[in-house]
């Protein structure tokens, strides 16, 4: 049995989850609607305000989509209700971000500033021109955008400049003169 499977997903106070045929998984807040459609074997049971996910039996293709399932599952749900965030710093003499409306301007080393429109449901602040923060109620949206953002200009090892996550560290790495003695 899948560990995290298993798990029942609580459906918080403000948000609506309706399972149509098909396993169409339609979730609604006052921030926004997500529909996905599950795998049609795969058994979604909602029970008051707990979803429990089930495979039909132990095959090898349900075995492995009972764990994403549930996740894709629950990351709509925690979405809808908290949302996620991605935290990016941008490092480097000179190296800054800003805000333009809905639009992400980053002066990263090049001879222009390179700038990046927010899709749809992502919400950027800068508090400092070194930071960036991505909020979403899509988890895969903000992923995808914040690694975007990072690979304009990713961190290299000798300095460590360019734009990197605020949890990720970088292996620094001795430069020419680092091996004589």
């Amino acid at each position: 049995m899948s560990r995290i499977g298993k798990m029942p997903i609580t459906v918080p106070a403000g948000v609506e989850v309706n399972i149509a045929e098909g396993n169409v998984v339609t979730v609604k807040s006052s921030k926004a609607t997500m529909t996905q459609k599950f795998n049609p074997g795969m058994i979604i049971k909602q029970d008051g305000n707990t979803i429990t996910v089930e495979r039909p039996n132990d095959e090898h293709q349900y075995k492995s989509l009972h764990g994403l399932t549930r996740t894709l599952l629950s990351n709509m749900i925690h979405g809808l209700d908290k949302g996620f965030s991605k935290e990016l710093e941008v490092n480097g003499v000179g190296y800054k971000a800003a805000l333009e409306g809905k639009k992400l301007v980053l002066n990263v080393g090049y001879s222009h500033p390179v700038t990046m429109e927010a899709p749809e449901g992502i919400e950027i602040e800068v508090p400092a021109p070194n930071k960036i923060i991505i909020k979403g109620y899509n988890k895969q949206v903000v992923g995808q955008f914040a690694s975007e953002v990072r690979g304009k200009r990713p961190p290299e090892p000798y300095k460590g400049k360019g734009i990197k996550y605020a949890t990720e560290t970088i292996r620094r790495k001795e430069g020419k003169a680092g091996g004589k003695k």
